[in-house]
């Protein structure tokens, strides 16, 4: 027979479980992140008895967290990376660093605190950020209703009328040359690292039909941002696995349905629907994303802002990339 002081402690132990079982419910699902600066993405799931999460910080990829815990109205998240060190005898000593975001309910939002440790181990610096639930994905929409308006030609093959860089305390790689918009971004053999910036179209766009030729060196790699948050991958991957990091995906997001790529230094096509959150791509005349929902922002995302109007931006910091014919058409 339980003790009076047994009976308590299961009862308590069940009432606890109990409120963290209703408290679930205030985090589960997809939220976007507003970081000062930039933007990230949390998803929070409970299956199988387990709570569980993924995450985009600012820049990267989705990962899984290494672990996501309900306790009362706190949700705490965390992640770890590995630092190493040479010793003075040569060897290496490893680190675990586990950076935390901790989160609560504040009306139909949260708002969050990230700590994350010095990699010296003194000091932790925090970040305090809000994240907001994203709406549930309507349907796939149908295209062939899309009422689409005048076509815009983003670059006027001259020079960059109608561009600017995003931040303009870095340098500029990007130059009108022979038609062509290039990207060159050198760095010195000797001397202090260059930090080379993104560029931007200076009008901004909702939904719409976007297509372009990109001629991609050996080892290069860019980015194509729509509405400034959601990245189609520019790289020489011909030849590899298919991958969500590969050319035409949508960054660590959306793998390519089959490989479609060319050889380097060949030009390639690319179009790119955005319509209703969500997204088509068509590389060298094969589909291989085909009307797939767009989950939420990609890796180096300029807000965390899904509902507005944003531009179309070109990474200009992973080397020499050489664009033209871009065109873009507003779905109405």
């Amino acid at each position: 027979m339980l003790s009076r002081l047994t009976l308590t402690i299961f009862l308590s132990l069940i009432a606890i479980s109990a409120n963290a079982q209703d408290n679930i419910s205030a985090f589960e699902g997809k939220w976007t992140l507003y970081l000062p600066g930039g933007a990230g993405w949390l998803e929070v799931t409970h299956d199988q008895g387990f709570v569980d999460a993924s995450l985009l910080w600012y820049g990267g990829s989705v990962l899984p967290v290494s672990s996501a815990n309900v306790t009362g109205d706190v949700l705490t998240v965390t992640r770890t990376q590995t630092v190493n060190r040479e010793l003075e005898d040569g060897s290496t000593r490893s680190h675990i660093l586990t950076n935390t975001l901790k989160l609560r309910p504040d009306g139909e939002r949260l708002t969050g605190t990230a700590y994350f440790p010095d990699r010296s181990g003194m000091g932790t610096s925090t970040t305090e950020f809000e994240a907001v639930r994203i709406p549930e994905m309507p349907p796939a929409p149908d295209l062939s209703q899309a009422t689409y308006g005048d076509p815009i030609d983003l670059f006027n093959g001259e020079d960059l009328t109608g561009w600017s860089l995003i931040n303009d305390r870095q340098t500029n790689g990007f130059k009108a040359e022979e038609g062509m918009l290039v990207n060159d971004p050198v760095q010195p053999e000797n001397g202090e690292h260059i930090s080379y910036g993104n560029l931007r179209t200076d009008a901004t766009f909702e939904d719409f039909r976007l297509t372009l030729d990109v001629n991609i060196p050996e080892g290069s790699n860019s980015g194509v941002y729509l509405r400034g948050i959601y990245e189609i991958q520019v790289a020489d991957t011909y030849g590899r696995d298919l991958d969500s990091h590969h050319m035409g995906a949508l960054y660590s997001r959306i793998k390519p349905s089959s490989g479609a790529e060319k050889p380097a230094g060949e030009w390639q096509s690319l179009d790119i629907t955005l319509y209703q959150r969500h997204l088509t791509v068509i590389l060298n005349g094969t589909t291989i994303i085909d009307n797939e929902p767009v989950l939420g922002v990609t890796g180096g995302a300029m807000t965390a802002d899904e509902a507005s109007p944003g531009p179309i931006y070109l990474q200009g910091d992973h080397g020499r990339v050489l664009y033209r014919n871009l065109v873009l058409t507003p779905i109405l």
